[in-house]
């Protein structure tokens, strides 16, 4: 128990005061960073450790990129596309080497601003639920911070979203109150059971027996929905989605570091240990039945 909580103030130190927008929890996010650096075993895990400033709060694939992208271009050949509460922009980043008018809004500004980091001209400085005023073909929603509600606001200006929700810690970002119907989704691992395996097995001296035991223990929970209102855009997006799942494509370096963790493409994963039999598999896409 006391290894795995080591993974739990790992991320409370360093990762989780980064959530909060206070210029002094960025400074002591970014100190932690710093000290990290000078032991850590591989760059490519500072993006799992520290998910705000070096990566996202949801563990993806170049397959997820694919298959927003796919979504989007079903809809339109040159798709309006809206990244809401991006942060510093990296899952935009890789938007945009396939849509390069893909924008992001993020309300606070202070994440440039205060460490002298180049704002990108495509990411748009506003709060969404006040200045959200345009038509979108498709708008991802990513993170959505404990307390904060905007899906009113992104309801208004799209009839196709895509969201992530890590149980875990996010916000529940269902959209059917607003009109919308869930028509496919897909399971990808917690960046909290990352951040575990990564530490529990690079930076936690522990023996094979333990190790093994906690590495049981995921319960990766990161799921991807797609949303519409458009019944139109139903088959067009199921199509679209059913063709990119069946090709195979090049992966990001840090990929790697999902796979040396337990979480492969594809790879089964039991719902519980009393329930063996019960799999899910992770990025398998599931179609919702009513909309087949």
């Amino acid at each position: 128990m006391l290894t795995r909580l080591y993974g739990r103030y790992s991320l409370n130190k360093m990762v989780y005061s980064t959530k909060t927008y206070s210029t002094r929890k960025l400074y002591e996010a970014y100190n932690e960073l710093k000290k990290f650096r000078d032991f850590s075993v591989s760059p490519l895990h500072e993006r799992f450790i520290f998910p705000y400033i070096c990566g996202t709060y949801f563990g993806y694939r170049k397959v997820d990129v694919l298959r927003v992208v796919a979504i989007a271009k079903s809809i339109s050949p040159k798709p309006r596309y809206l990244d809401v509460g991006c942060g510093y922009g990296d899952f935009l980043e890789k938007i945009r080497e396939f849509i390069p008018e893909a924008i992001g809004i993020e309300k606070d500004g202070g994440i440039f601003y205060e460490f002298n980091m180049a704002k990108p001209d495509y990411i748009h400085i506003k709060d969404v639920s006040l200045d959200l005023n345009e038509k979108y073909d498709v708008i991802f929603v990513g993170w959505m911070d404990p307390g904060v509600d905007f899906r009113k606001a992104v309801a208004r200006c799209t009839d196709c979203i895509i969201t992530t929700l890590d149980q875990g810690i996010s916000l529940g970002a269902e959209f059917e109150v607003f009109g919308f119907r869930r028509i496919a989704w897909w399971r990808t691992p917690s960046w909290i059971d990352v951040n575990y395996q990564i530490m529990n097995k690079y930076y936690t001296k522990m023996s094979d027996e333990i190790y093994d035991s906690l590495f049981d223990l995921r319960g990766a929970h990161n799921l991807w929905y797609v949303y519409t209102k458009n019944l139109e855009y139903t088959d067009q997006i199921t199509n679209a989605l059913s063709h990119c799942q069946q090709q195979n494509s090049t992966k990001y370096d840090f990929e790697g570091i999902l796979d040396e963790c337990g979480f492969e493409y594809f790879e089964n994963l039991q719902h519980s240990k009393i329930d063996t039999n019960n799999l899910f598999s992770l990025w398998k896409i599931e179609y919702e039945q009513n909309h087949m």
